[in-house]
């Protein structure tokens, strides 16, 4: 059986899933190729990547959202036909898709299955929490972004038979978690200098700072400028205090994994964080709309407190896997026969 694994890589979240997801999937006796479309991640995959392409990627800006003007210009439409062409999806027996448009649409044009396997699956889910707000743009470009015609998704909680609980990577599962003095914090789409200037008006605590936008260590006053490697940011989440971050997927479900104190802040303008930020409220996480002073003393309170949500997050990635293979191979040999 041939499979093709196509992966969205545009920020960490996608990479880091399929860093476990790639060895459950090597398990079985199965030809596999990967695909990882995209830019902005900075975590890389220890497996050779069959195809790497530019794809279609949201650009984060260091104001709290996405960076629509640079994400415009870098979109060149016949650059993505051409991708969306170029990928012999015809060739495989199952595409499994994590949010990846390129193989999506290719699977789409050319009327073939495409299995979604990703945390927005679950997002769109009927039964996944929502924003009060409605955004029917938003939701339009989760919905068409990577179509499917099967779809299994991660979440904070199992909010249906075929959503799953996080799958937390191996790296995370085997760090040593104490309880450190520093706060850890990832917030991409925010600039250092936004950052150390909120920060440091707190100034009895010590934050060190993930930045997407440096690639050195930076130290001034309270607070550290950190550029991201896996290895270091996973030491810096299981030795904190707690984690401040944007309201992804990956992230947040990690730090509750660890049992720290978690404070997220959703992207502006995109809808899955926002999303993601009603089910977190929902547990009991405290959420805040964007990194401002007039927010400073929610992050003050938020200090203040050791809330922690108790989550069980056990590892099913194995058993994930086949129930996929085995339920979507099911189904495209029944619509065949």
């Amino acid at each position: 059986m041939k499979v093709l694994y196509a992966i969205q890589g545009t920020g960490n979240g996608h990479l880091s899933r399929a860093r476990d997801i790639i060895p459950a999937l090597q398990k079985r006796n199965i030809n596999l190729d990967i695909l990882v479309s995209g830019t902005q991640a900075d975590i890389k995959l220890p497996y050779p990547i069959t195809y790497q392409l530019s794809g279609w990627s949201f650009i984060f800006g260091k104001k709290g959202g996405v960076d629509m003007w640079r994400t415009y210009l870098k979109t060149n439409a016949a650059r993505i036909k051409k991708e969306i062409r170029s990928i012999p999806v015809e060739r495989y027996d199952l595409v499994i898709n994590d949010f990846e448009p390129i193989s999506a649409w290719a699977c789409k044009e050319k009327n073939l299955p495409c299995v979604a396997l990703s945390h927005q699956a679950a997002v769109l889910s009927s039964y996944a929490p929502k924003p009060k707000q409605k955004d029917p743009l938003g939701k339009i470009i989760l919905e068409k972004y990577a179509p499917s015609s099967m779809q299994y998704g991660f979440h904070f909680k199992n909010y249906d038979e075929r959503i799953f609980t996080p799958i937390i990577r191996q790296d995370v599962r085997s760090a040593i978690n104490t309880l450190g003095n520093h706060y850890t914090v990832y917030l991409p789409s925010y600039s250092d200098e936004k950052l150390f200037k909120m920060l440091s008006q707190i100034k009895d605590v010590t934050w060190q700072v993930f930045s997407k936008h440096n690639k050195k260590e930076i130290f001034s006053k309270n607070v550290t400028i950190c550029p991201i490697t896996n290895e270091a940011f996973v030491h810096s989440m299981a030795t904190s205090k707690g984690v401040l971050c944007g309201a992804g997927f990956e992230t947040p479900a990690e730090a509750l994994y660890m049992q720290k104190k978690l404070l997220v802040i959703p992207m502006k303008g995109q809808y899955e964080q926002q999303c993601n930020a009603a089910a977190l409220k929902e547990m009991g996480v405290p959420v805040i709309k964007s990194l401002k002073m007039k927010h400073l003393d929610k992050i003050k309170t938020w200090i203040d407190t050791d809330t922690k949500i108790d989550v069980h997050y056990p590892d099913l990635t194995d058993k994930i896997i086949e129930s996929v293979l085995e339920e979507s191979l099911t189904v495209h040999k029944n619509k065949n026969s």
